[in-house]
């Protein structure tokens, strides 16, 4: 099924029971699955996921740059093993084919703050920045159901980009104001595009890329969030919502529950992908701050590796009445691993949907929910 915007905003925003269970892929399989399935007799169509009919978003991306404005990509060396190219950050990154879709920096161009001095343009509001053209087409998509939503830089994966994990971990201490200076250019001109792009077509949704945790915890804890994040949080969510903007996303692997408290003070409202085997677990979750956060996610894709009865196990553990009413978008909690047989994931779907009431899968036109 294809929701509009109203019935999601209603759904995932305001947590109201609509009749119907969200039930999606937010990802899609990891690179290897697609020849381990085939090989096992799967069709074309269960490759693609357009089989499963699965629920998706009629959806529109606002036409507008928020981050920096990119270099062109130049590929370096190539071998059958790898591809080393500078990116559009202008960072030397590399590619192993056989086990990754994204490029690893092998360096990053902001160490200090006379380097970020230097990027520091690339970042400036300018008026070509927004696609006024496309504004236009956006408006109709919108009022003709479709659900609009705004990336903006992540207030711990942006600086990651520029400066590494760890060199970033390290400036928040030592070098907290050249941090702020990053986050109020980020935020300086988002909220500028912002208010272009909603002069013509109102904002549903903020989404937020930052990758801040890992199975033991976030890397920023709630004080540093706080101090650091939640100000610029707050400016762009503060700014959204006055247009009408319900839904505020972040994108973060690994356990976040150390920080959900500090991001719900920021505006945040909901959060994915929530994933089991690093803690998340969405029913407790729920429990505890209840409509304050939708969730999106949350089945433990690893289930899927075992036999019918782990993943039956799994459903009913995860597919109760607190997460199916309303407020929760229900999927795996990252990609479908390698070693998930055809079997296994035909025997998770149709399970999935006996148990949430839906109809039988028909083909679907498969569209990824990871925002």
């Amino acid at each position: 099924m294809i929701w509009k915007r109203d019935m999601y905003i209603s759904y995932l925003a305001d947590h109201e029971d609509v009749g119907r269970t969200m039930f999606c892929e937010l990802f899609g399989p990891l690179k290897q699955l697609e020849g381990e399935w085939r090989a096992q007799g799967a069709s074309e169509d269960e490759i693609s996921l357009e089989a499963f009919g699965f629920d998706s978003l009629d959806y529109a991306w606002a036409p507008v740059n928020n981050g920096i404005i990119p270099l062109p990509e130049r590929e370096i060396e190539r071998t059958s093993e790898y591809k080393i190219l500078m990116d559009s950050y202008g960072r030397k990154s590399k590619l192993c084919f056989a086990s990754a879709t994204i490029p690893l920096p092998m360096g990053y161009p902001v160490e200090t703050p006379e380097d970020w001095e230097k990027i520091r343009p690339r970042y400036a509001f300018s008026p070509d920045r927004v696609n006024r053209e496309k504004l236009a087409e956006l408006r109709r998509r919108r009022d003709e159901g479709a659900h609009i939503m705004m990336d903006i830089p992540g207030g711990f994966d942006e600086p990651r980009q520029l400066m590494g994990e760890e060199n970033l971990c390290v400036a928040l201490y030592e070098e907290p104001e050249m941090i702020e200076d990053m986050l109020n250019t980020f935020a300086d001109t988002a909220l500028r595009n912002l208010e272009i792009v909603s002069s013509v077509c109102p904002v549903d949704q903020l989404h937020i890329h930052e990758d801040m945790a890992g199975k033991t915890g976030p890397l920023l804890g709630p004080n540093m969030v706080r101090e650091f994040i939640a100000p610029y949080y707050r400016r762009l969510i503060d700014a959204a919502r006055a247009q009408g903007a319900r839904i505020f996303s972040q994108d973060s692997d690994g356990y976040m529950v150390p920080d959900i408290g500090a991001f719900l003070e920021s505006g945040l409202n909901c959060m994915y992908p929530n994933e089991p085997q690093a803690g998340m677990d969405i029913v407790a979750i729920r429990k505890v701050y209840g409509k304050q956060l939708s969730l999106k996610g949350g089945i433990d894709k690893f289930a899927l590796r075992k036999d019918p009865a782990a993943i039956r196990e799994e459903l009913e553990r995860k597919l109760v009445p607190s997460v199916t009413k309303g407020g929760c978008v229900l999927g795996l909690d990252h990609r479908i691993p390698n070693g998930v047989s055809i079997e296994n994931y035909r025997y998770y779907v149709n399970t999935a949907r006996e148990m949430l009431g839906l109809e039988p899968a028909h083909p679907e036109k498969h569209v990824r929910m990871a925002f």
